[in-house]
């Protein structure tokens, strides 16, 4: 009798090979990081020194406090627009993958799926949070995906995976070999320089809420009689039928009187230059300049275009770590995804501009007709973002002859087509083929007969 060997449910995969879940207390309770609702709203300057210290903790390091503090901070229209505009910067261009100069379209494919735009945003992250730790995997459908790690449960210090947020210990990277950790420039991130301008900012717009509603609007007064017990009830409800704005009841015979700090409408100016402070701030802090998001009374052009410069090399910046990582750090994480990589290199495809290529083209050949400069083909197929035809060396010998030809009626293919008319008008008999004859052949003998020899 055959033996079946039935599948040993019960024996668990080896640590190496599972993938990190998530899930709640409810929903999922054995998943590898069980999520917690982030603190939001409420945050003062005391909740971000306080989240500094405790992430700057030398021997048991607590971030939560601060990552809940950034992930509000980018709830600010102001920085979460700047941090897109610096990121589209490298997001918009394309990524090929080359091999020996020309594009393989096997890894091509998969880096044109959407995964990898998502994981090019996460990885830029990266400069903003301090790190970013992803799991490859491939998904039901094939492709390449991965899973990106909430950072409140990574301590990268220890190179940890905390089951709850405030766990101080956890599962060990070595126990999951498809992780790619990212880091930034800083640990802290650039959001530790934002945070605090998003608190005052918030504080501030606050504020400028209630002044507005309390000096904005005129108080609505009403003076009812003291001796009448029902008058007070019938001014507040004529107040309510008007609407919400302030009002006070004040009976005959008293009075009531406001006392304002100063000017309100200095008062009104002072919030709005504060909220304009803090935004600069925040666009210093992520793009490196103001003037590119902000018009400013006192900029110039040529002050607009060195802030564009200042932040052009920012961006340039994110670009080449994108592509280091690309090429370097994900070596290892391809060939275990079956990608292969090996003797090729990852590359952003410029897009060619027009008026730059006709400028390029124009000196080109100002560089061979008028200085005679020697240049070959493969440079000038380069310069103008050309494609090379895959029949080149066919269509070469082609163009040979035809100038052989053209060289020997007079005609240079490379002429104008004046100078071919003035050539032509000059031997009017080279158009005739048996005009040709007669002088390339010896003139015959006028005699009868043959020669004497």
């Amino acid at each position: 009798m055959k033996r079946i060997n039935f599948p040993k449910f019960w024996n668990k995969a080896p640590r190496s090979k599972q993938r990190i879940t998530e899930g709640s207390n409810v929903t999922r309770p054995g998943a590898t990081i069980i999520l917690t609702q982030p603190q939001r709203f409420g945050i003062g300057l005391d909740d971000y020194m306080q989240g500094i210290r405790s992430f700057e903790n030398v021997d048991f390091t607590q971030r939560v406090r601060i990552y809940d503090i950034y992930s509000e901070s980018l709830m600010d229209p102001h920085l979460f627009s700047v941090v897109q505009k610096r990121k589209s910067g490298v997001l918009g261009r394309k990524i090929e993958f080359r091999r020996n100069g020309m594009p393989d379209d096997k890894v091509n494919e998969q880096i044109s799926s959407p995964w990898f735009l998502r994981f090019l945003e996460d990885a830029l992250d990266a400069q903003y949070w301090g790190f970013t730790l992803v799991q490859f995997y491939i998904n039901d459908k094939g492709w390449i995906d991965y899973y990106l790690v909430p950072r409140k449960h990574v301590d990268p210090v220890l190179r940890i995976i905390k089951t709850r947020q405030n766990d101080i210990t956890g599962d060990s990277f070595d126990e999951y070999p498809d992780l790619l950790m990212i880091r930034g420039k800083e640990p802290l991130g650039v959001l530790a320089r934002c945070a605090p301008y998003v608190i005052y900012k918030r504080g501030t717009v606050g504020d400028w809420a209630q002044f507005s509603e309390l000096f904005g609007m005129p108080i609505r007064k009403y003076t009812y009689d003291a001796a009448d017990p029902d008058a007070l009830t019938a001014a507040m409800d004529a107040a309510r039928s008007q609407g919400g704005a302030a009002t006070y009841f004040q009976p005959e015979g008293s009075n009531l009187e406001f006392v304002e700090t100063g000017n309100t409408t200095g008062s009104s100016e002072l919030y709005s230059s504060f909220v304009d402070r803090c935004n600069a701030e925040m666009s210093k802090a992520v793009l490196g300049n103001t003037l590119t998001t902000e018009a400013s009374e006192t900029g110039t052009q040529a002050l607009g275009t060195v802030h564009n410069k200042v932040e052009q090399e920012l961006v340039e910046q994110d670009a080449l770590a994108i592509l280091n990582l690309l090429n370097y750090d994900m070596t290892d994480q391809f060939a275990a995804l079956g990608v292969n990589t090996a003797g090729g290199e990852f590359v952003y495809v410029e897009e060619a501009d027009l008026e730059q290529v006709k400028t390029k083209a124009e000196l080109l050949e100002k560089a061979v007709s008028v200085f005679n400069l020697p240049m070959s083909d493969d440079y000038l197929y380069e310069q103008l973002n050309i494609e090379r035809p895959d029949n080149y060396e066919q269509l070469k010998a082609e163009m040979e002859e035809k100038k052989k030809a053209a060289n020997f009626f007079g005609l240079s293919s490379f002429s104008s087509s004046e100078e071919q008319g003035e050539v032509a008008a000059k031997h009017p008999a080279d158009k005739s083929p048996q005009n040709r004859t007669t002088s390339f052949f010896a003139e015959a003998p006028h005699s009868n007969g043959a020669l004497d020899w």
